[in-house]
C-alpha cells in the first residue's frame, strides 16, 4: 500500500508563550522491508530559532526545536509517502508460554530491540494485580506466546468500550481498566500492562491508522487518526509481533508505525517546556491517503 501522510498538531495559549523548547516524533520510522518513507518535511511555525535532529535509544527520529520570540500559536506540520509493504505476520513460530522465560534469559544483547527492556514496569505502566488476573483468564488455553498475544487482545477488544471522552492523555492504566472505558491509548496500555504481567514483554506503539468510510460516504478530510496499539516479543523465531486492541487485530498493511518506546512517556509527538502563564488548548488532524501504486 501506499499512503500519503499529513500531519497538523496546533497548540494555542490564552497567554503569549515567550519561549519554548519541543522534541517533535512526528514522521513515520524508516523500516527496511516493512514501510519506505519518500517526500517527507516538517514545518513549524512560528519559524524556529533552534533546530536539530537525533535518533533516540528506540531508534526513534526526533527533531528538537526552539522558539525564542514570543507566540500565542504554535503549529507543526508534518508530512510523507509511505509504502506499507508488511501485511501481516506469517506462520506461528513462537514456542509455549512456559518456555519464554528462558528465551528472554538466552538473549545477551541489551540494544533497543532487546526485549528485557519491556518486560519491567515503566514510568506510565506499572503491574495491576486486577489486569495480571484478566490477563491470565484470557490467555489460559493459548497453545503459544503469539496465540496468548492475540487472545488477550480479542478479550480487550471484547470487554473494553471506545469512548473519545472518557479519559485523558495522563490517564493510568489501572483506572481506566477499572471503568472498561478508553482510546487507543488505554487500550494499548492496558494490553503491556497484562502482557508484562504474565511475563510477555510488551511495547508502546504509535502510528498513523488508515480510516475507511462507510459505503457512500466521502471521506472526510483530517478524519483520519493518530494511533496506538502494542508490540509483543514472541520468543527468538517469532520475533516482535504488532497487535492492535482497540480493532482487535495484528497490524498489517493499513498501520504506518512512527515510533516505539515503553509507554506513551518515551514517544509522544510532541512534548516540551514552555515560559507560560496561563491555560493552553491544542487541536489536530491526520490524513492517511491511499495513493495508485
Amino acid at each position: 500500500m501506499l499512503y500519503q501522510v499529513r500531519l497538523s498538531v496546533s497548540y494555542h495559549y490564552a497567554r503569549p508563550a515567550s519561549g519554548g523548547r519541543h522534541l517533535l516524533r512526528l514522521l513515520p520510522a524508516h523500516l527496511p522491508g516493512v514501510q519506505e518513507i519518500s517526500q517527507e518535511a516538517i514545518a513549524i511555525s512560528p519559524r524556529p530559532t533552534e533546530r536539530s535532529e537525533h535518533t533516540d535509544f528506540f531508534g526513534n527520529r526526533t527533531v528538537e526545536v526552539a522558539v525564542a520570540c514570543d507566540h500565542s500559536e504554535i503549529v507543526f506540520t508534518a508530512g510523507c509517502r509511505v509504502e506499507r509493504l508488511f501485511a501481516g505476520p506469517g506462520a506461528d513460530r513462537s514456542p509455549p508460554l512456559t518456555d519464554l522465560p528462558g528465551e528472554i534469559a538466552a538473549v545477551l544483547d541489551l540494544g533497543p530491540a532487546a526485549p528485557h527492556h519491556f518486560l519491567s514496569a515503566s514510568p506510565r505502566i506499572r503491574p495491576v494485580a486486577a489486569i495480571t488476573d484478566h490477563a491470565r483468564l484470557a490467555l489460559a488455553d493459548a497453545p503459544s506466546v503469539r496465540a496468548a498475544v492475540e487472545a488477550l487482545g480479542r478479550a480487550l477488544h471484547r470487554d473494553l468500550r471506545f469512548d473519545g471522552g472518557a479519559t485523558s492523555v495522563d490517564t493510568r492504566p489501572e483506572e481506566a481498566f477499572a471503568h472498561r472505558h478508553g482510546v487507543c491509548q488505554d487500550f494499548a496500555q492496558i494490553m503491556i500492562a497484562g502482557l508484562r504481567g504474565v511475563g510477555v514483554p510488551a511495547a508502546y506503539v504509535s502510528g498513523f491508522l488508515r480510516t475507511v468510510p462507510p459505503p457512500g460516504q466521502p471521506r472526510l478530510e483530517g478524519a483520519d487518526a493518530m494511533h496506538a496499539w502494542v508490540r509483543a516479543w514472541c520468543g527468538r523465531s517469532e520475533g516482535w509481533v504488532d497487535y492492535d486492541p482497540t480493532n482487535g487485530c495484528f497490524v498489517g498493511a493499513d498501520h504506518v508505525v512512527a515510533a516505539v518506546g515503553r509507554d506513551y512517556g518515551d514517544l509522544a509527538p510532541v512534548s516540551g517546556i514552555l515560559r507560560i502563564a496561563g491555560g493552553q488548548r491544542t487541536s489536530h488532524a491526520v490524513d492517511v491517503i491511499p495513493l495508485p501504486g
